[in-house]
């Protein structure tokens, strides 16, 4: 459910307020936190060219360059661009370079090239409806979508050429398929030299078609999203492979099933071949395979099982640029480590043995692949690097939360992090992680704002293992007073609430929560992301249970501090955490006598076949597990006050499951709350946040 997780950059700017200590209202705190509160970054940093050249946008509107040995300087403000082009943008992010004098940058739907040193450069506007941009590597040509099908166009002069036109709408080519599970975030593949261009593609022709009302017309009319539940019928994949030179497309299909899934692509360094993980429906088998560019066969380079679920999320990583051998990351030995392999599928070495997780592989190039991992303590996110030697190098030993951007020759690494003490620092290091370059030192954002103790500890679940946990603390907390508890949960897999980042992973409302005289409490229950195997596949064929337990050894915990109100414990989550929330009301109603529930899955049967599969199997092979694990059923065992939120158009957890909760509460008499944001989605986006928040910490505080 990693695409569905959470709300990022949300509009509005609030003024800068005065240096005196104030309260942080629930506006500025839901409105605020990656606007006015975010700490100071260096954004939009990118490599220009080679020998440490880079730029950035000072002020999101400044283009400033620089290089890593020498000074920086401002060349280009976004009006000089506009006067010069006839455009309107209003920032550089996202400013891509060809080389280290033109960058291409695509903003809303216009493609720009410029050239910094003549001052001179090119704009056309794609069509309206152009989606999925991407640039070839050369940024010679650049590819999108409109509607269901793909089509490309040179970057410095707009002619549209078709690669797909399916006049049936079930036929989609060019966007993510699987429902973005799998680590498929796009459709669109092109070639190292730009030549040729793959492209996933769909076929929905048996998949159901879902309703959802749209009430911006009158009358209001159903709106039909494709929308395959567990045990269905599902999308059928394909790959396409399109030659510029020739304007020829073929086809991959499924070897072993057509309701197998393609995932992971990626091209060989001479584009001779294609790789990518075929992944059976079950989730319990991978078949690597390589096929020739033109579309034909050639081996499956070797396989992977699991009893629980096979998960392959990152495609294949080439560590030479003159070599098709490559570097696979695969979790067989408990955590996902980097393996060896020869083009025709022979395993050289295991590069890496960790007993940590892996969060990204960065770059791979020059021998050498750079990942981010947790280290040994998994709140951490650091920068490691490892050759094709096996000898692998710590590169950040500060700890905390690491982002990386590699430049292209791998010479130097630009490395942004924080901690929970930490807004942010922003410094260049060199290939050894020596830091050659100080660029910023953010100050803390909060520090004029009356903000409480965040205290991070663990606890035991029942096999013993650590449970990270977190208790935000009113400003002026009194150990002697007793106090009522919000418990905000997710639990589910693909997220960790809890990290050593600035703020601890929390989000502000919490704080202002807090400041109105609650603990807010957040534990990191089994299944959840960040640690592993063993820890995260407990889940298997009764997703939610262990992480119930869990988050009730974390009320037993709450009971036991001698400053918590055992009568007044609440509960709140999302998506995952909706579940999460009914369902620890409904197992321990004298805990937990106020809930909300956004978003919430009520019965794993309704939800998607990627997601639903992977973690219960189909209905009719798991039926126990789901009849356990649906809330539909537990129904009758609601006590105190629950209110339910949906977006009226959720695509991701559809209303069904909203509306059948509330016909069985109905059913068994049980009385609740409901309120439906119209014709809003998963996230209830932009300035509506601030009424959510307002929806969701009022009844709280009404309630509990």
């Amino acid at each position: 459910m990693k695409k569905i997780l959470f709300l990022l950059l949300i509009g509005l700017t609030l003024p800068f307020l005065s240096k005196t200590q104030q309260k942080l209202t629930l506006e500025q705190a839901v409105l605020g936190q990656y606007q006015q509160f975010y700490p100071a970054h260096v954004f939009g940093f990118e490599w220009r060219g080679e020998h440490g050249k880079y730029s950035y946008a000072k002020g999101f509107q400044t283009l400033v360059v620089g290089v890593v040995d020498g000074e920086e300087k401002e060349v280009l403000h976004v009006s000089e661009l506009n006067r010069t082009l006839g455009l309107n943008i209003f920032h550089f992010i996202g400013v891509q370079w060809k080389n280290d004098s033109v960058f291409v940058f695509h903003n809303g739907n216009y493609i720009i090239t410029f050239d910094i040193k003549s001052q001179k450069g090119t704009q056309y506007e794609l069509p309206e409806n152009a989606d999925n941009v991407t640039f070839d590597p050369t940024f010679t040509y650049v590819a999108y979508t409109k509607e269901n099908n793909l089509y490309y166009s040179r970057v410095d002069q707009f002619e549209e050429i078709h690669v797909t036109d399916y006049e049936d709408a079930n036929i989609v080519s060019g966007q993510a398929i699987a429902r973005s599970e799998m680590g498929i975030t796009n459709g669109i593949f092109w070639s190292p030299s730009g030549t040729k261009l793959a492209f996933y593609q769909k076929d929905e022709t048996e998949v159901h078609d879902y309703p959802l009302l749209d009430i911006t017309e009158t009358p209001g009319k159903l709106r039909a999203i494709k929308y395959p539940m567990a045990g269905e019928s599902s999308e059928k994949p394909k790959v396409g492979i399109f030659s510029l030179d020739t304007q020829s497309k073929v086809y991959i299909q499924t070897r072993n099933g057509a309701d197998n899934y393609l995932t992971n692509l990626s091209w060989t360094p001479d584009e001779q071949f294609i790789l990518l993980a075929e992944v059976a429906r079950s989730q319990k088998h991978i078949w690597m395979q390589k096929f020739k560019a033109s579309g034909e066969f050639i081996q499956t380079l070797f396989e992977e099982t699991s009893n629980t679920w096979v998960e392959p999320e990152r495609p294949a990583y080439f560590p030479f640029e003159d070599k098709n051998d490559f570097v696979w990351v695969s979790e067989r030995d408990g955590y996902d480590n980097l393996y060896y392999y020869s083009i025709n599928g022979e395993l050289i070495s295991q590069l890496t043995k960790n007993k940590f997780v892996l969060n990204e592989v960065v770059k791979a190039g020059g021998g050498e692949v750079y990942f981010t991992a947790t280290g040994e303590n998994p709140l951490n996110n650091l920068v490691y690097k490892v050759n094709v030697k096996g000898k692998q190098k710590l590169l950040t030993k500060e700890e905390g939360t690491h982002s990386v951007n590699v430049c292209g020759q791998g010479k130097y690494i630009f490395n942004e992090y924080s901690t929970h003490d930490i807004p942010n620092i922003s410094v260049i290091r060199n290939a050894d992680g020596k830091v050659v370059k100080e660029m910023l030192k953010a100050n803390n954002p909060l520090a004029n704002f009356d903000l409480g103790e965040v205290e991070i500890k663990t606890i035991q679940s029942e096999d013993g293992t650590d449970l990270y946990t977190r208790l935000i603390k009113p400003k002026n907390f009194d150990p002697t007073q007793k106090y009522p508890v919000l418990i905000y949960v997710y639990g589910g897999p693909h997220l960790q609430l809890i990290k050593n980042n600035w703020l601890s992973g929390a989000s502000l409302w919490m704080h202002w929560l807090a400041d109105q005289g609650y603990l807010v409490f957040t534990l990191d229950n089994r299944g959840s992301a960040g640690r592993g195997v063993d820890f995260e596949h407990v889940i298997h064929r009764e997703l939610g249970r262990a992480a119930t337990e869990d988050q009730m050894l974390g009320v037993e915990y709450l009971k036991s501090l001698p400053y918590v109100d055992q009568n007044r414990i609440s509960a709140h989550g999302w998506s995952f955490g909706g579940y999460m929330t009914i369902a620890m009301m409904m197992e321990n109603p004298d805990d937990i006598k106020v809930g909300v529930a956004g978003g919430a899955v009520t019965d794993w049967k309704f939800y998607e076949v990627m997601y639903g599969e992977r973690y219960m199997d189909t209905p009719a092979e798991n039926p126990e597990g789901y009849d356990k694990t649906s809330l539909l059923n537990k129904a009758g065992k609601l006590e105190g006050s629950l209110l339910m939120i949906h977006g009226s158009v959720d695509p991701v957890v559809v209303p069904q499951h909203a509306l059948a909760m509330l016909q069985a509460l109905i059913k068994e008499g049980k009385q609740t709350d409901f309120y439906l944001y119209p014709m809003h989605e998963h996230n209830i986006m932009g300035k509506d946040r601030v009424h959510l928040m307002e929806k969701v910490l009022n009844y709280i505080l009404e309630k509990n």
